[in-house]
């Protein structure tokens, strides 16, 4: 077996909540609406709001815009529906400063990276400056080899396609068999990840796939990054302290 050479995540659940931090935002930005004015209950509104992002992703650029259409026009009615829109998007945008990875990873990036030789690197689906910003204000941007950020959107191969992770491979100059990839999705992350040849390890930080399987087993079964140490110690002679 080669030598490992690199450590890549996704981001999305992996390294931090995005299940609860989309949540609070959400949240937050309705209420804020509904402070400006919108006649109607927060939870009935997040309810229509979540049901915009279910049909139109979580990637659309014009959530609110849509929530209003199908809010009953007497509920905002004599509101200027910029004010009302502009509420949403400044409550969502001004809860990501309290964006915080979990509560492992910085220590484990950190002692990865000045006790060994292994490339830190990201592949991830989603928008190029959205996902960008989450690792700015993750803090794990210092930790991560600059050569090995790879965001969909940006490389142009959306998850689950595995040329995403060859891509990345190349780029690096790596084969399969010399990079780890942590995930916490079977199909997305596992499945692709595993079908190029890459060692899979799958986390299980959300509730969101319990009880779902892909195609393919990962390696390695996770609770958190640390539980990555006995594994690189024992299968890869790679000592890290935390």
């Amino acid at each position: 077996m080669p030598p490992l050479r690199a450590l890549l995540f996704d981001v999305d659940d992996t390294l931090y909540s995005t299940t609860q931090f989309a949540a609070l935002a959400r949240r937050r930005a309705v209420e804020a609406m509904v402070a400006q004015g919108i006649d109607l209950p927060p939870e009935a509104v997040e309810r229509e709001l979540l049901e915009v992002i279910a049909e139109f992703t979580s990637n659309y650029s014009h959530h609110f815009d849509k929530l209003l259409l199908r809010l009953p026009q007497h509920s905002w009615d004599g509101i200027n529906r910029a004010i009302l829109i502009a509420a949403g998007v400044t409550a969502y945008h001004a809860t990501k400063s309290e964006l915080t990875p979990y509560p492992d990873v910085l220590p484990f990036f950190e002692a990865v990276s000045s006790q060994t030789d292994l490339v830190l690197g990201i592949i991830t689906h989603g928008l190029e400056i959205k996902q960008a910003e989450k690792l700015l204000l993750l803090g794990v941007v210092p930790w991560l080899d600059r050569r090995a950020i790879f965001i969909s959107d940006q490389v142009g191969i959306a998850k689950p396609n595995p040329k995403l992770y060859a891509r990345a491979l190349h780029s690096l100059g790596l084969t399969p068999g010399e990079a780890l990839y942590v995930g916490d999705n079977p199909m997305h992350d596992v499945d692709p990840a595993n079908e190029v040849g890459m060692h899979t390890a799958r986390i299980h930080h959300e509730n969101r796939f319990k009880g779902i399987c892909g195609r393919s087993k990962p390696d390695y079964d996770i609770q958190a990054l640390s539980d990555l140490v006995p594994v690189l110690a024992r299968d890869f002679d790679i000592s890290v302290r935390l």
